[in-house]
C-alpha cells in the first residue's frame, strides 16, 4: 500500500484511464508493454462503472478501480474524502473538497486533462462536464477514437506541456487515452472487427506512445507518482453479450498498475 501522505506535496501525478482496456486483454499483453510493465504485472481490480462517464465520477471522487478480491485487508483506498465520519487507514490522502482534482489544485498542483473519448471533446453540455473537473483541459479530433495516431498526438501534446511546466510546480497530468476503446480493428491488418485481439494490438501501440511520455517526465528529475488502469472493459460476445454499459465480467474487471518513474 503507497503512503499517500507521503506522495501528495512531494510528487508530480500521472493518471492514465486506458479507456474500455480489459483485464484479460491487458495479461495477454504484457510482455510486449515494457514501459507500462516492465516494472511489474498487472493487477486484477473491479472498476465502480461500466462506462467512460459513470467510472470517471468516481475516479475523480476517490473511488478508483477496487481489489479483486474478498481480502478486505487489501481494500484501502488511495484518497478519501475528509470528514465523513468513516473511518480511514492512516496511509489515505484526505481531501476536503468534492473531489480529488480540485483537492490536488489546493495542494498547489497545476491540474491537467488531456481528453481522449467523446465525454471529453466538451462538443456538447455533457462533454463538458469531466473537463471541468480541471484548471486546464484539452481535446483535438485527432485525440479521439477515430484517429489511428491518436495516443501519438495526445503524447505530443502532453509534451508541449511539460516544456512550458517550470520544474517547481507541481503537476496533477491525468490522459484518457482514447486509443484501445473501439475502433481498434484498424490496429490488426485485414481485421474488420474489434476482439481481445485488436485491444492487444492497440495497446502495444499506446505503450510504445506512452515510453515517451514517461522518458520525458523522466528527464525533468521529479519523482512522478503513476496510476495507471482501464475504466471498463468490453464484452465481444461472450454470454451473448456485446459493447459496455452492461453486467458482465469483460466489462466489469479491469487491469491496474502503480508504480513511481
Amino acid at each position: 500500500m503507497t503512503d499517500m501522505n507521503a506522495i501528495v506535496g512531494t510528487h508530480d501525478i500521472l493518471m492514465i484511464t486506458l479507456d474500455t482496456l480489459r483485464y484479460d486483454a491487458a495479461v495477454l499483453e504484457e510482455k510486449n508493454c515494457p514501459n507500462l510493465c516492465g516494472g511489474g504485472s498487472w493487477e486484477k481490480r473491479h472498476t465502480p462503472g461500466s462506462f467512460t462517464y459513470a467510472a470517471h465520477h468516481a475516479f475523480f471522487g476517490g473511488f478508483l478501480p477496487t481489489p479483486a478480491t474478498t481480502d478486505k485487508s487489501g481494500h484501502i483506498r488511495l484518497f478519501h474524502s475528509s470528514r465523513t465520519g468513516m473511518k480511514t487507514d492512516p496511509r489515505t490522502w484526505l481531501f476536503d473538497t468534492p473531489d480529488i482534482v480540485s483537492g490536488l489544485a489546493a495542494e498547489g498542483y497545476k491540474t491537467v486533462c488531456i481528453g481522449g473519448v467523446i465525454f471529453f471533446s466538451k462538443k456538447v453540455p455533457l462533454a463538458r462536464v469531466l473537463p471541468a473537473y480541471f484548471q486546464h483541459s484539452y481535446w483535438r479530433m485527432n485525440f479521439g477514437v477515430t484517429n489511428p495516431r491518436s495516443t501519438e498526438h495526445q503524447v505530443n501534446h502532453a509534451l508541449g506541456l511539460l516544456d512550458g511546466t517550470p520544474l517547481d510546480q507541481r503537476l496533477f497530468l491525468f490522459m484518457n487515452v482514447s486509443a484501445i476503446h473501439g475502433p481498434s480493428h484498424h490496429y490488426v491488418e485485414g481485421a474488420r472487427r474489434d476482439s481481445v485481439d485488436t485491444q492487444r494490438a492497440a495497446l502495444r501501440y499506446v505503450d510504445g506512445e506512452l515510453g515517451r511520455l514517461f522518458q520525458r517526465l523522466r528527464e525533468r528529475g521529479k519523482p512522478v507518482f503513476c496510476l495507471v488502469f482501464s475504466d471498463h472493459g468490453e464484452a465481444f460476445g461472450e454470454d451473448g453479450y456485446h459493447g459496455h454499459r452492461l453486467a458482465h465480467e469483460t466489462v466489469w474487471d479491469v487491469p491496474y498498475r502503480e508504480f513511481i518513474l
